[in-house]
């Protein structure tokens, strides 16, 4: 038998494993062998050594082993079975709730019962609640378990007993058959890591005098091993899909400067340094017959946009059309009126979709695209829905990209699949992405940063203060707009809910122009129609409004020179990437900016965290880097963010350290080798739909 064959059999090859329970396995990500072998312990339990019962302390877990003196119904506000022990040393109360006459009839006086629970205070001494028991033979020795006991994560229906008897059954069919090894030897050898087989069955069996911190840690050598292997499939599976798509070639677009130069002679700045130097690496890239795949960093005002305009006036000028889509209506809309402000005046024509486009309108717009007449398609998510068809799209920009699903991403290059080409594509994010991150969940793309701001933006001083003085801070807000300026008030809620987000917003608002009447207020949040939306953004651009009252719908893309102050209320329930976005509103003029950051105390440990590091930089990447730390990578991503950054073993924050060696490792393994695709087969259920192109 092939020595995969054993891993890849199904849970069903398994006695006692039908179909009901294979289903329950499945919502554990169980359906091969293997899989068994990758659901490791979340904890362990010593259950080596019987402890004293008059040593027992509450809080801790323990096996005892006593003879029972009485067992007995008691009656009350809940009936419960109450089983004495006693070993000579002390006494030991067994409390079950649930039991039936059987049990009663097992626990009676004279039986010799070993168990193991958590010791609890009782009325009348110490107590286990549902203990798990075994009742012991007369005169017969039981030996203690030789190893320490794995506890796995669960679902409803699989309980540890059952899920421990699975593992171990499937840990005895493979015996003495070692799994594949597919990690390159001189890199075990180099990191002196286990054999994979040693690996598994350490981690499920640990003998008595395994490190129990390390293991809990997850920094045990035999798990390191396993999460480098783990690191290591991800890379490879996103690396054959940039092999795949760069297999079907892409349309070359040369730069000619028809369009682009005098956009650029027209605006009233410079780009910097930075922004010149990536717009030549995405130029560079589209002038290639392989797919452009890069993504481009930029922090908050560092003028991605630009770069996104350029690509689009590259394709245009090659006679193709672009696409550029953005997570959120309120984004996409400033990205509208943007691209239509600077090219329209150039006679280029720019189209707007999204999902409020509706009927006559959107069936012109929909003509426009498919004819070739809308050269530059803006939108949210609606430009890959069945019913767009493109004429000839050679270009795509993803703006935010981290906060749409991965098969929204594949869904719009499809749209310009054409001729065994696909389309160029450029993702943009403002959400730093710490270099490890990136590693991993974009080891498909090339990555470019515009690090450097426009001149003339100065930084923004970030304020932390109590709630209680809200009163100073109103009468800041007021100073400020007497004297020009425009502000913003964001106001957050623990709850999700948007419409309870609006509720907030609104009570603000009035609360705000009963104690400021001499100022404009305006008000913004979710559940506006994005043409109200638009308009209320307008005026406060036009400086028609002093002070804007929102959500965080502001967090992204909403670019107002003048406003020169931001109050964030609670701020400590955000994270630090999104308190970093909402004070990059600000800032973005000459002016001096001042971010107030009005917490509600006692903070939390994080909250002051958080605070801290907003006071002391105003460095995006550092930001990040802190974010990843306090709040992990799934969050860091955006909880969208899903399939590949799935992972069962390794953990991007604790294992950050493996991700250049395994980038490294990665380099020299072919992508399309029969290594890698098993590698992908063993760790990645669903590393095809990725990997598709």
């Amino acid at each position: 038998m092939p020595l995969t064959a054993t891993a890849e059999r199904p849970v069903t090859d398994l006695k006692g494993v039908g179909t009901a329970l294979a289903l329950k396995l499945q919502r554990l990500g169980i359906s091969q062998l293997q899989d068994l072998f990758f659901h490791l312990p979340a904890r362990y339990q010593d259950r080596t050594r019987l402890s004293a019962m008059g040593g027992l302390m509450p809080s801790i877990e323990a096996v005892v082993e006593g003879e029972v003196q009485l067992c007995d119904i008691q009656m009350g506000r809940r009936r419960a079975l109450l089983c004495r022990l006693h070993d000579g040393t002390g006494l030991l109360t067994l409390r079950f709730f649930h039991f039936n006459a059987a049990q009663k009839n097992q626990l009676a006086k004279g039986a010799r019962v070993r168990c193991f629970g958590e010791v609890r205070p009782g009325p009348a001494g110490l107590e286990m609640v549902h203990p798990e028991y075994r009742v012991l033979k007369a005169g017969k020795e039981e030996p203690l378990e030789q190893a320490l006991t794995p506890i796995y994560p669960l679902t409803e229906g699989v309980t540890q007993s059952r899920l421990r008897s699975l593992i171990l059954q499937a840990l005895e069919m493979l015996g003495s058959q070692p799994l594949e090894e597919l990690v390159p030897e001189g890199e075990l050898k180099r990191r002196n890591y286990p054999a994979l087989t040693d690996a598994i069955h350490y981690l499920h069996k640990p003998p008595v005098e395994a490190d129990q911190q390390a293991l809990l840690a997850g920094t045990h050598p035999a798990q390191r091993r396993l999460a480098f292997e783990e690191l290591l499939a991800h890379n490879l599976t996103l690396r054959q899909a940039r092999t795949k798509i760069q297999r079907y070639g892409a349309p070359p677009l040369k730069a000619t400067g028809r369009l682009s130069r005098p956009f650029l002679d027209q605006l009233p700045f410079q780009l910097t340094g930075a922004q010149l130097r990536v717009a030549r690496e995405v130029a560079r890239d589209m002038n290639s017959e392989q797919p452009m795949l890069r993504l481009i960093q930029g922090d908050v005002g560092s003028g991605k946009t630009m770069i996104a305009v350029l690509a689009a006036l590259q394709s245009i000028e090659n006679g193709r059309q672009a696409a550029v889509m953005a997570p959120t209506e309120i984004l996409a809309e400033q990205h509208y009126i943007n691209f239509k402000g600077w090219l329209e005046p150039m006679g280029l024509k720019v189209c707007w979709l999204a999902g409020k486009v509706k009927g006559k309108a959107r069936a012109a717009v929909l003509e426009e695209i498919e004819s070739g007449e809308g050269q530059i398609i803006v939108g949210t998510h609606a430009l890959f829905q069945d019913d767009v068809h493109f004429n000839d799209l050679a270009v795509v920009v993803i703006d935010e990209q981290h906060r749409f699903g991965v098969d929204q991403r594949l869904s719009l290059r499809e749209k310009g699949r054409k001729d065994g080409t696909l389309p160029h594509q450029l993702i943009m994010t403002a959400t730093p992405i710490p270099r490890t991150l990136a590693m991993s969940a974009y080891a498909d793309l090339d990555c470019s940063i515009i690090d450097e701001l426009p001149p003339g933006r100065t930084p923004v001083k970030t304020l932390a203060i109590d709630d209680s003085r809200r009163a100073e801070v109103i009468e800041r807000v007021r100073q400020g707009c007497s004297q020009g300026k425009q502000a913003y008030w964001v106001c957050t809620l623990i709850e999700e809910s948007e419409a309870l987000q609006c509720q907030a917003a609104e009570t603000t608002a009035t609360e705000l122009a009963e104690f400021l009447p001499e100022l404009r207020i305006g008000l913004i949040h979710g559940r506006l129609k994005p043409a109200e939306k638009a308009e209320i953004m307008a005026s406060f651009k036009a400086h028609e409004l002093d002070l804007l009252v929102a959500t965080t719908v502001i967090e992204v893309g909403v670019d107002v020179p003048n406003s020169s102050l931001m109050i964030i209320e609670n701020p400590e329930r955000l994270g630090l990437s999104q308190l970093h976005q909402l004070r990059g509103r600000v800032g973005r003029g000459s002016q001096e900016s001042f971010c107030v950051l009005m917490y509600h105390a006692p903070l939390s440990r994080q909250g002051r965290e958080r605070i801290a590091v907003m006071r002391e930089t105003t460095d995006g990447f550092r930001i990040a880097e802190r974010d990843l730390e306090l709040r992990g990578p799934g969050e860091v991503l955006g909880t969208r963010q899903t399939g590949m950054m799935q992972f069962r073993i390794a953990d991007l924050q604790r294992d950050a350290d493996l991700m250049e060696a395994v980038h490294q490792c990665a380099v020299h393994i072919s992508s399309e080798s029969i290594q890698a695709v098993a590698l992908g087969r063993r760790w990645i259920s669903d590393a095809e739909q990725y990997a598709q192109v």
